[in-house]
């Protein structure tokens, strides 16, 4: 599934010997095994020694279900209904058929939606909404981290995914976390995991938390760099961004 220049999902039709693949379909694109999204979810998993309460805001072909666990419980955030449409078409794609066909997918602006839930739910809150290599400024400012915040478990995650060829978005999440007492890790993404051609991408992913010991052992993983925020860059919120800016760090740096 491909919007303007952005690749949002792809499934694998056949195995590597040519068979037509069968069963739970291997999430690929920027979820396969070893990607920054599956390593955080690992991670909390094992940190809190059970199964998650994950909220996911952006829901594609829906490969993130793939990643859910028995006992876990997943709730997709999506604002367009035609993109549900596509991820529910086992014709197109089957990770919602055959990973969670119950998965409960609220429709709306995540702005609003997300206020209606019950505060403290979740254990990681994924932000994974862009069209092309635009962003929803609204989901990447003070306000909405604050509302993130609160509707996390005490040892809660904000993951955001934040990959774009044209905006620097790191020191976004770095200045909007810090604005909610959060501390904000970023992936050293490693070329090495990619393969293009079979549709394996590498990623850039911030986590937020209040603690290093929330993000478990990620915490001692020389991939995950904590950064704090770029005084130089000034925080973003409901009533100032500067998308010119991230464009020129983007290609400054």
């Amino acid at each position: 599934m491909k919007h303007g220049s952005t690749i949002h999902g792809a499934q694998q039709l056949e195995n590597d010997n040519g068979e037509p693949a069968t069963g739970r379909p291997k999430p690929i694109t920027y979820y396969h095994d070893k990607s920054a999204m599956s390593r955080v979810i690992e991670a909390l998993r094992a940190r809190k020694g059970g199964p998650l309460q994950v909220g996911v805001i952006g829901l594609g072909t829906g490969t993130l279900a793939c990643l859910s666990a028995p006992g876990e419980t997943w709730r997709f955030f999506e604002i367009d209904p035609t993109i549900v449409e596509i991820a529910r078409d086992s014709n197109r794609f089957t990770f919602l058929s055959s990973c969670a066909p119950q998965l409960p997918i609220v429709i709306g602006d995540a702005r609003l939606t997300l206020t209606k839930e019950p505060d403290h739910r979740y254990d990681l809150i994924i932000v994974d909404a862009y069209s092309s290599d635009a962003i929803p400024v609204h989901l990447a400012t003070t306000e909405a981290m604050a509302l993130y915040k609160s509707k996390l478990t005490p040892h809660g995650v904000v993951l955001m995914h934040i990959s774009n060829r044209h905006l620097e978005l790191r020191s976004v999440v770095e200045g909007i976390a810090a604005a909610n007492g959060l501390k904000t890790w970023i992936w050293r993404r490693d070329k090495d995991e990619a393969d293009d051609g079979n549709f394996v991408f590498t990623s850039d992913v911030a986590i937020s938390a209040e603690n290093a010991v929330d993000i478990g052992t990620l915490a001692r993983d020389g991939s995950w760099v904590w950064n704090t925020p770029d005084p130089a860059v000034r925080t973003w919120t409901d009533d100032y961004s500067n998308v010119a800016g991230a464009i020129w760090r983007k290609y400054a740096r």
